[in-house]
C-alpha cells in the first residue's frame, strides 16, 4: 500500500501521462473541471475526455487556478480547482440514472493555490455518509479518490468538509457509468484500494485510462521489478464481455523469476486505519504465450495461507479471465493481507497475472431525508433566499444538520423536518405553500421578518404542529378560525402579535352596524358572483350565550350590484379578508355603518345570470357561508 503512494506522486507530478490512443464514445460520461469559468467546456489533448464546468452543479466556493509553475506537468482539469473558504459544508448535487452502477472520482491537486504552501486535511462525504478524509503529502502531490457505487436516487450529492485543518477544495469531479453485471457485491459500495497493471515496469511512468479503458478507469504501473519477470504479446487480446479491460494492460504479464513456483502479493493496511474492514479482490488474467503441447499453466490462489478459490486458475490465450471474491469478502484482523498464486504439481509453467484491483467495502447506507421533504425545504430557500449555509442533506449527518431546524432521527424511517426556527432571516413575501409539505413539523418560527398576505389555512393542516410563531411580521387579514380554535383549546401555543393588519381574536373589536347582503353582478362574457356576507354587531356580544338566539344572516334580502359599483364598495378590492373554497373574500362598506365581506367566485357563463341550477344553488350557498365564517372572525377580532 506505501508503494502505491509512491506511484500516485508520480501520477500527480507528471501530469497522467498518456499516449492518445482514438477516439471512443463518451456517451453519459459526467466531466467536470471543478473552478473552470461558467459555460466554458473543453476537449482534454491527452485523453480527448470533454469537459464542462461544475458551476451549474454547485452555488457555493470560489474558483482559483494552480501556481504556474505547475501548469506545464499538469493536465488541463486539474489547472483550475474550486476552494470552499465559507461553511462547514459544500456539495454538488448531479443528476444520474437511477439505479445504475457509477464509477466516481474525485481529485484534488492543491498546486500551491493559495500561494501558503500548507496542505491542507478535510473531509468527503457522499449523500448523508462519509466517504473518505482527503490529506496530501505536500502542495506538489495529487490524491484521488473513488468509489464505485449504484445510485438508488436521480442524483448523487458529494460533499467537502471542512474539518478545521485547512481549507477543503477540489480539482475534478467524473462519473463514468458501468455494467451492472460486473463489481457486483451483497451490499454497501466499493472503494478503491488498488488497480494496477502488474505487467509493466516500473520505469513505465504512463498511467493507462481512457480511451484505452473504455470506463477510464486508471492503470497505474506496479513495483515487481526485483521479483517477477515480464511477459509480453503481440496477439489480439479480447477486453472481456464484462469488465472490458484494456487490451494495453492485458498484454503484459508477471510470472516468477527464474521458474518459481509461487508469486507472492501482499501488502500492509495497518497504517491506514483499515484493520478489520473487508475488501474484494479482482484478478485478471490471460494467456500471453503459445503454448506447446507438452506445457500447461495451471495454478491455485490462496489468502493468509488458506485456499481463496476453490479451482485451478487455467488461463486462456488471449482470453481474459477474471476472478473476484463476489460471494464473500476477505478481512484480517492484524491488516496483513498475502495472496499467493501456487503452480500445481502437473503444471509445466509457473503462474502469471495480468491486472489486480482492489476495492475496500464502504457503508452508504445512511438514510436520507424524505426526499419529498428534501424538495420543500429546497424550495423554501430558493423562494426566501435563505443567507445561511444550507447545502447537502438538511437532516444527516446530525453533526451537520442545517442551522434552524430540527429532525427525527430515531433510525426508524426516513428522517423528517420536526421543527424550523427562521425568525430574524429576513424573509419577504407571503408565507410560502411549500411550507405544507413539512407533515411531520412541530414548531415553526417565522418570527422578527417582513412577511406580508394572509395567514394561510394550510397551517391548520400540519397535524403535528404544536407552536406557531408569526410576531412581528407584516401579515393582513385575520387568523384562520381553526389556529384559533386549536389556540383556544390548548393544542396550539399560536402567537401573532405585532402584525398591525392582522386581526387575531384576543386583540381586536367587533365591526359596528354590519349587514348581510348577497350581491351579484356580471362582467363581459364570464359570469362573476359577489357574495357579501355581514351581520349587525348587537347580533354578537360578549356573551357567548346571546349566540343561540342569532338569526340566520343569510335571511337577508338580496340586491344586485354592478362591477363599478363593486370596486367602489372594496375600495378597488384593497382589503383582502382571507380566502375559502372557491374565491377570495374582501372587506368593503356599503355606507358609514353598513360593512361587507365579499367573496368572489368565478365560473363559466352557464344558464343564464337569472337561472340557476340546484348544483349551482348549493355552490352559491356553501360560498356564502364560508364568506359568513370569515367576515365573523374579522368582525370578532375588531370586538
Amino acid at each position: 500500500m506505501e508503494m502505491f503512494k509512491a506511484f500516485i506522486f508520480v501520477f500527480a507530478l507528471l501530469g497522467f501521462a498518456l499516449v492518445l490512443a482514438h477516439a471512443q464514445d463518451q456517451t453519459d460520461f459526467i466531466s467536470l473541471d471543478c473552478g473552470l469559468p461558467r459555460n466554458e467546456s473543453y476537449s482534454e489533448p491527452s485523453t480527448g475526455l470533454n469537459y464542462i464546468s461544475d458551476a451549474p452543479f454547485i452555488k457555493t466556493g470560489v474558483s482559483k487556478t494552480i501556481a504556474p509553475e505547475y501548469k506545464a506537468f499538469t493536465q488541463e482539469q486539474v489547472a483550475y480547482l474550486r476552494s470552499f473558504p465559507e461553511g462547514i459544508r459544500n456539495c454538488y448535487t448531479i443528476n444520474v440514472t437511477k439505479e445504475t452502477r457509477y464509477l466516481i472520482r474525485a481529485t484534488f491537486f492543491h498546486g500551491n493555490y493559495d500561494g501558503q504552501n500548507i496542505a491542507p486535511k478535510f473531509d468527503l462525504h457522499f449523500g448523508a455518509s462519509l466517504w473518505d478524509t482527503v490529506e496530501f503529502f505536500n502542495v506538489s502531490v495529487n490524491t484521488i479518490k473513488e468509489i464505485i457505487h449504484v445510485s438508488l436516487q436521480d442524483y448523487v450529492r458529494v460533499c467537502l468538509v471542512n474539518t478545521g485543518s485547512g481549507t477543503p477544495f477540489i480539482s475534478a469531479l467524473e462519473l463514468r457509468p458501468l455494467l451492472n453485471n460486473t463489481y457486483v457485491i451483497p451490499s454497501g459500495s466499493l472503494a478503491l484500494s488498488m488497480r494496477v497493471d502488474m505487467g509493466r515496469s516500473i520505469d513505465d511512468i504512463r498511467v493507462y485510462r481512457y480511451p484505452f479503458d473504455v470506463f477510464d478507469r486508471l492503470w497505474l504501473p506496479f513495483n515487481n521489478d526485483n521479483e517477477w519477470k515480464k511477459l509480453t504479446t503481440s496477439l489480439d487480446m479480447s477486453s472481456g464481455e464484462n469488465y472490458k479491460l484494456p487490451s494495453v494492460v492485458m498484454k503484459t504479464a508477471s510470472t516468477p523469476m527464474n521458474g518459481s513456483t509461487r508469486m507472492d502479493i501482499y501488502w500492509d493496511t495497518s497504517k491506514k486505519d483499515l484493520i478489520g474492514k473487508e475488501f474484494y479482490m479482482y484478478m485478471h488474467f490471460a494467456e500471453l504465450q503459445e503454448l506447446k503441447t507438452n506445457q500447461s499453466r495451471a495454478f491455485n490462489i490462496t489468502f493468509n495461507g488458506k485456499l481463496w478459490y476453490n479451482s485451478p486458475v487455467v488461463p486462456m490465450s488471449s482470453q481474459v479471465t477474471t476472478i473476484s471474491s463476489l460471494s464473500s469478502s476477505i478481512s484480517t484482523d492484524n491488516g496483513k493481507y498475502n495472496y499467493s498464486l501456487i503452480k500445481l504439481e502437473n503444471s509445466t509453467l509457473p503462474p502469471l497475472i495480468n491486472a489486480l484491483e482492489i476495492y475496500s467495502l464502504v457503508d452508504f447506507s445512511q438514510s436520507e431525508t424524505d426526499q419529498n421533504e428534501v424538495a420543500a425545504i429546497a424550495n423554501i430557500k430558493l423562494n426566501y433566499g435563505v443567507k445561511r449555509n444550507w447545502d447537502g442533506d438538511p437532516c444527516v449527518p446530525v453533526s451537520y444538520m442545517w442551522e434552524g431546524l430540527n429532525c427525527s432521527n430515531d433510525g426508524f424511517g426516513l428522517p423528517k423536518i420536526t421543527s424550523m426556527n427562521l425568525s430574524s432571516s429576513g424573509l419577504t413575501g407571503e408565507i410560502t405553500s411549500y411550507l405544507s409539505k413539512l407533515t411531520m413539523i412541530v414548531s415553526l418560527d417565522l418570527s422578527n421578518n417582513s412577511l406580508t398576505g394572509s395567514v394561510p389555512g394550510f397551517l391548520s393542516q400540519l397535524p403535528n404542529l404544536k407552536v406557531l410563531n408569526l410576531e412581528r411580521n407584516k401579515l393582513t387579514g385575520s387568523v384562520p378560525v381553526e389556529l384559533i380554535e386549536r389556540s383556544k383549546n390548548g393544542l396550539l401555543s399560536l402567537s401573532v402579535g405585532q402584525n398591525p393588519n392582522l386581526c387575531a381574536s384576543l386583540s381586536c373589536k367587533k365591526k359596528k352596524n354590519s349587514l348581510l347582503m348577497p350581491i351579484l353582478a356580471s362582467s363581459g362574457g364570464v359570469v362573476i358572483l359577489f357574495i357579501a356576507v355581514a351581520f349587525l354587531v348587537g347580533l354578537i356580544t360578549n356573551k357567548r350565550g346571546s349566540r343561540n338566539n342569532q338569526k340566520d344572516p343569510f335571511e337577508s334580502k338580496k340586491r344586485q350590484f354592478t362591477h363599478s359599483e363593486l370596486i367602489k364598495i372594496t375600495n378597488n378590492f384593497e382589503k383582502k379578508l382571507g380566502e375559502g373554497g372557491g374565491g377570495e373574500v374582501y372587506r368593503g362598506s356599503i355606507d358609514a355603518s353598513t360593512n361587507v365581506a365579499v367573496k368572489i367566485i368565478r365560473r363559466p357563463l352557464a344558464q343564464g345570470n337569472n337561472q340557476l341550477s340546484q348544483d349551482e344553488k348549493m355552490k352559491k350557498e356553501k360560498a356564502e357561508k364560508e364568506a359568513y365564517q370569515l367576515f365573523q372572525a374579522e368582525a370578532c377580532i375588531h370586538h
